[in-house]
């Protein structure tokens, strides 16, 4: 929901920046939009465009043998074979993969029960993309593995800072594309620039059915009209900075059509990270949350050692309603208006 008034014309917000974007090798987008990057772009270009637009797309930073292994995992975490989710008993094994998968939108911390999920987190060309726009020394906190089967749900406009809070606002997201990512199946959407204000904008519940439980970003400077859609094949990664404004919209796509993608969140080790509850004694200004993951550099923290705090859990779509995303009494536009 935007501040910007409708009477102006919708502007380009995507700054064009110079230097060399690497050797191509994917062919979708048929034409190469700005901020795409191979592996071997010059990184001096893949950083002025971060920094310019708070986003870029990584092209085949993953393989497609890569891929499939992480459509299979996907499969397997949602039928339970990496261990039972919560509220959501192993699948039968008679029950087909596609009627399991229409079952979830996102699990939260797949790493946690997944050798694959976790190597992920580790992939060699996404890492040296974020020690880029980063720095040299970078941890990951978390990760998300979307299905988003037909019919699914997107996401409102939000910044990843609204739940992931770090100190020095180092947060990127790495998204990585399990199928090709299109404007019909609910690729993401997102208002260039949109980080460089370094502001967390208000939230408020949308009542929308064309978005999960999650809450809204709203009266930010922007048109919906000039946000970019980040269409990407298969393998490529797409990075943003925590500020940056973004959603996703519902997947279109025909019945049996997926948009699955992993996504995981890091930030520069330098910065503690002061997220979830604080430890009972602690102060929210010395906490650290250690269960963490170390994949460039050195940890200045590492004295405090790790934690094994999160587990596996499954991100509610609204179509059963909120009440398990902290939204009890949220109620979309077509439902009855909950009780006083």
């Amino acid at each position: 929901m935007s501040s910007a008034t409708l009477e102006t014309t919708p502007r380009n917000l995507v700054v064009a920046t110079p230097g060399f974007a690497g050797t191509r090798r994917s062919q979708f987008p048929r034409q190469r939009p700005p901020g795409y990057f191979s592996p071997d772009a010059d990184p001096a270009a893949v950083q002025a465009f971060f920094a310019a637009n708070g986003y870029l797309v990584l092209e085949s930073a993953f393989t497609p043998a890569e891929i499939e292994e992480l459509k299979r995992e996907t499969t397997q975490i949602c039928r339970g074979d990496r261990g039972e989710l919560p509220d959501h008993p192993k699948a039968d094994v008679a029950e087909p993969d596609d009627s399991v998968l229409r079952r979830f939108l996102c699990i939260h911390f797949p790493h946690k029960c997944s050798d694959v999920m976790r190597r992920a987190i580790h992939n060699a060309p996404t890492v040296q993309a974020l020690t880029t726009v980063i720095g040299p020394n970078v941890k990951c906190m978390q990760s998300m593995l979307f299905i988003k089967s037909s019919g699914k749900p997107g996401q409102a406009w939000h910044q990843d800072e609204d739940y992931i809070p770090t100190r020095d606002r180092s947060l990127t997201g790495a998204w990585i594309a399990i199928d090709r990512a299109t404007q019909e199946n609910g690729c993401l959407w997102v208002l260039p620039g949109s980080h460089k204000h370094g502001i967390l904008w208000e939230q408020r519940w949308h009542a929308d059915r064309r978005f999960d439980c999650a809450e809204e970003s709203y009266d930010f400077p922007y048109r919906d009209e000039e946000a970019v859609p980040v269409e990407v094949e298969a393998g490529s990664v797409v990075i943003f900075n925590g500020y940056l404004l973004h959603r996703s919209l519902p997947n279109r796509a025909p019945e049996g059509t997926y948009r699955r993608s992993l996504v995981n969140h890091y930030m520069s080790c330098e910065s503690r990270l002061p997220w979830g509850k604080t430890p009972e004694g602690d102060h929210n200004a010395h906490y650290d949350y250690r269960d963490i993951i170390v994949v460039a550099g050195k940890d200045p923290y590492a004295f405090k050692g790790l934690a094994d705090i999160q587990r596996p859990s499954v991100r509610p779509s609204g179509q059963g309603g909120c009440d398990k995303w902290g939204g009890q009494g949220r109620k979309y536009r077509d439902e009855a208006p909950a009780k006083a």
